[in-house]
Formats: C-alpha cells, sequence, structure tokens
C-alpha cells in the first residue's frame, strides 16, 4: 500500500478516572501549536473544558476558542471518525491537523486504537500517532493492581505522564516509578507538573512526522543507543532505576541483554515488552505468514506489535507494521527509510500471558535463521502452536 502523506494523525489520551485527564487536555488545547485540533471525548456523563461544558447527548462539534473542534460520542468511534472526515470533505468543518481522542477512565484502550488501525475507510484518512497515559502519583500503584484496565492503559502507552506529584512523597513515587517500568520499560516518562506535559508535543510519539510524513523510528518504538527508557525533562533521582532485563535478538540468533534492576518473572508479571532485532532482508512472504499465526493464535495476548521491517524485495522501501491484539493497521510501505535510521527489522512487542521466548523462537522459524541455543526445529516442536507445512 502507498503511503499517505495526508492522513490526519491521532492521538489517544487516557488514565484511569481521576488521574487528570481533562486538566491535562485543557493545559494542551492552551498551546498554540494546539490549534486547528480535533478533541473527541469519548465519555459518559458531563466533560468540562475550558468555557464550554460538552453534555454527551448526542455526537456533538463544537468550535473552542482556540480554534479547535470539540465533540463527544455516544455511538461508534469509527462513526464518528467518519463523520469528521465527511464534514471536512464538504466543507462543512474547517481542515484539522490533528485528532486527539480522550478515553473513559474504565476503558481498556484497545478497542480505541482498533477503532482507527481496523477500519479501512478510517486507516485511509487517519493515522495512529501514539497513546498517551496520565497516572496519579498518589493513587496510581493501588489502581494499576486493582484495575486490570488501569494495568493495560500503562503497559500499552508510548508516554507516561505523571499528575500530582506534589501530593505525593518521594516513597510512592519511587514505588510507582518502579511499577511502571515493569509494565512498560520503553514508554517516555514525563513529570506532569512540568510545563512541557502541557504543551501539543506531548502528542507527537513518532509514527507520524509532520515534516517528512515517515516515522521518526527511533520515538516510535523508543529505542536508545544506550538503554530503552526515556524520561523527558524529568529531573528527580529516581528516575533511572528502572530494573528491567531486555533482550533484543540478532539475526544469528543472539540475545543482546540491556539488565536493569528487576527481574521480571519473580514478581510472577504477565505483562511483557520486548524487542526483536533482524540484520537481514525478511522475506515478504514470511513476515506476513509470522504476524498472522500470531494475530490468529494469540491475538488476545497481543496487546500491541510496532515494527519497522527490512523487506528482501525491496530492501529500501521498508514495511510499517502496527497492531493491536488481532487489529492491524493495514501493511504499509514507506518511500525510504527515515533519514539517519538504523535499517535493521526493528519489532517491539508488548503482550500479556506469551512468552517471549515463544514469539522469538516463531519469529527464528520464519525468518530461516536458527537460533544458537535451540534448533528451529526443536523449538518448534516445543511451541504449543504447529506450523503446518514450514519447511526447515
Amino acid at each position: 500500500m502507498p503511503a499517505a502523506p495526508d492522513r490526519i494523525p491521532v492521538s489517544i489520551l487516557t488514565g484511569f478516572l481521576g488521574a487528570g485527564k481533562s486538566t491535562l487536555l485543557n493545559r494542551i488545547l492552551k498551546d498554540e501549536a494546539s490549534r486547528d485540533t480535533a478533541v473527541i471525548i469519548n465519555e459518559f456523563g458531563e466533560v468540562g473544558i475550558d468555557n464550554y461544558l460538552v453534555e454527551s447527548s448526542g455526537d456533538t462539534v463544537l468550535e473552542l476558542s482556540n480554534g479547535c473542534l470539540c465533540c463527544t460520542v455516544r455511538g461508534e468511534l469509527v462513526d464518528t471518525l467518519a463523520s469528521l472526515v465527511d464534514q471536512i470533505q464538504t466543507g462543512r468543518l474547517k481542515p484539522i491537523r490533528r485528532v486527539v481522542i480522550e478515553t473513559t477512565g474504565l476503558a481498556d484502550p484497545a478497542p480505541v486504537m482498533q477503532a482507527v488501525l481496523g477500519n479501512p475507510v478510517i486507516a485511509q484518512s487517519f493515522q495512529l500517532d501514539g497513546l498517551v497515559t496520565v497516572v496519579d502519583a498518589v493513587h496510581g500503584l493501588t489502581t494499576i493492581e486493582r484495575y486490570p484496565e488501569a494495568k493495560r492503559q500503562v503497559a500499552v502507552a508510548d508516554r507516561l505522564i505523571l499528575s500530582k506529584k506534589t501530593l505525593a512523597d518521594a516513597a510512592q513515587i519511587r514505588s510507582l516509578r518502579a511499577r511502571l517500568a515493569e509494565l512498560n520499560p520503553r514508554a517516555r516518562v514525563l513529570d506532569g507538573d512540568l510545563p512541557e506535559a502541557g504543551r501539543a508535543g506531548v502528542l507527537v510519539n513518532g509514527l507520524y512526522d509532520p515534516d517528512s510524513k515517515i516515522p521518526d523510528v527511533a520515538r516510535w518504538l523508543s529505542e536508545d543507543d544506550h538503554h530503552d527508557h526515556h524520561h523527558d525533562h524529568d529531573h528527580s533521582d529516581d528516575h533511572d532505576h528502572h530494573g528491567h532485563d531486555h533482550h533484543h535478538h540478532d539475526h544469528d540468533g543472539h540475545r543482546h541483554h540491556h539488565h536493569h534492576h528487576h527481574d521480571v518473572n519473580r514478581h510472577g508479571e504477565d505483562i511483557r515488552s520486548f524487542s526483536i532485532l533482524h540484520d537481514r532482508p525478511i522475506d515478504p512472504m514470511a513476515i506476513e505468514m509470522f504476524v498472522d499465526l500470531l494475530r490468529s493464535a494469540h491475538g488476545e495476548k497481543l496487546l500491541r506489535m510496532k515494527a519497522i521491517v527490512q523487506l528482501s524485495d525491496n530492501p529500501e522501501r521498508p514495511l510499517v507494521l502496527h497492531g493491536v491484539q488481532s487489529i492491524f493497521h493495514p501493511p504499509e510501505r514507506l518511500p525510504r527509510w527515515p533519514e539517519g535510521s538504523d535499517r535493521r527489522t526493528r519489532m517491539v512487542i508488548i503482550a500479556q500471558g506469551l512468552s517471549e521466548e515463544f514469539v522469538t523462537d516463531l519469529f527464528s522459524a520464519f525468518t530461516g535463521q536458527p537460533r544458537v541455543d535451540r534448533p528451529d526445529r526443536a523449538a518448534l516442536e516445543d511451541n504449543p502452536l504447529a506450523v503446518p507445512g514450514l519447511k526447515m
């Protein structure tokens, strides 16, 4: 599929009840860079946006004083997005540069992301640019442990914003940071009290680059030359204690270890984030079979996948993959690699109840690269999932 440079980037703002999503959104909308943004509030009840009280009595579009549009969703989110496009194309609404979807605090973010990724009509006009999760520094840890939705909101985020830090003590913040790092070692973490948290830039997370129209791979996949963690302008003394053991897999099956202080397996954590790196161009059919098998057989466990893939039929035009559970955006060939980017295949997977070993063994089998520690055939036989007709 050719790249569509005119697609509108979509940012999702989530966070559990009382975390401070609306407060943060109001700050962002005051930024001059937020002009021509459409805000979709996927919420029940009444939601306060400065100068307006938006009631969810139906799908209503209001123009705010800062030049943004605001509407509430009572029906399907897909219908609202389609309506926005129709009204813009017919001249009933002015053009917009970005959409921000604020979700209900009780929501699992997956269906919201899937609404943008999985509908072919919506995918022609919109492009998911990232998910920002607001976490309450005082009650966040308790909320994460009590509510599975809150845990997933953290695990799949591209950026985490800590709110109400002035109300929390140092021990609370340290414990919360450690837990966030366990659930999502790659997300950028930002102190919500800093001015940067209230600027439009927090909504930009790399899949959509407004200048080049192609992903900022390092930002989108949250890869770093030194470690996997980014903490934007957060100078607290505990921000570097992440505690996780990350593995990067090269084309020979070697693992590249980035050891931190926490072993996720000791805590019985069932949500894991890991990456796969591959040095050689991959046959298009092989990557298609790998993704299809993974999402069809284990889609409910695949919380999120993001990847940029070097293909053998045209290594100069990388393939972008982006999926949530079993719903994937149509695979897209970029016109070129982002300038200065590493041209290796890079894949980030966030999974719940799906082992890293299983996924990496499956990837190695389809890409035809034997693992040093476990032969492909043995790896497949050890897996509970058969791969019919796969020749080694």
